[in-house]
């Protein structure tokens, strides 16, 4: 469904070393790291699938980046635990909790999920919707 989501971020070498042993814990392969120019940027990828790509960067016209309302980007892990580690990984490297790791059942009665702001205030969730 999805080619790629781009997320933009202020300070990039901050958003890459916050994004990517959050990325390793959900088992994402990094597909490339272009740190240097005015418009530094990174994407990850499933190891076994080209697309779609999550990538970080400098917002393409030049302004800051700023995160939107009502925006959430949703990471699919696993199961539980990988919800678990994300959560305290993202925390760990500066994140603020939007939700603490645990069942949702308004959504489904197997919806497990935990929600984060990123470095910049762009919404994060990683969710499992498998049965324990």
């Amino acid at each position: 469904m999805l080619s790629h989501v781009h997320i933009g971020v202020s300070d990039f070498p901050r958003a890459f070393a916050f994004y990517s042993p959050l990325m390793a814990t959900l088992g994402l392969a990094l597909k490339f790291h272009e740190p240097a120019g005015t418009k530094p940027w990174a994407g990850w990828k499933h190891p076994d699938a080209a697309r779609p790509l999550f990538l970080i960067g400098r917002p393409y016209d030049g302004e800051d980046a700023t995160p939107g309302n009502g925006q959430m980007i949703a990471f699919l892990a696993s199961d539980r635990a990988t919800v678990d580690r994300c959560y305290a990984v993202a925390i760990s490297n500066g994140a603020t909790c939007e939700g603490q790791p645990g069942l949702r059942p308004q959504y489904h009665p197997d919806y497990y999920g935990a929600y984060v702001r990123d470095l910049d205030g762009n919404k994060l969730c990683v969710c499992c919707h498998h049965a324990e």
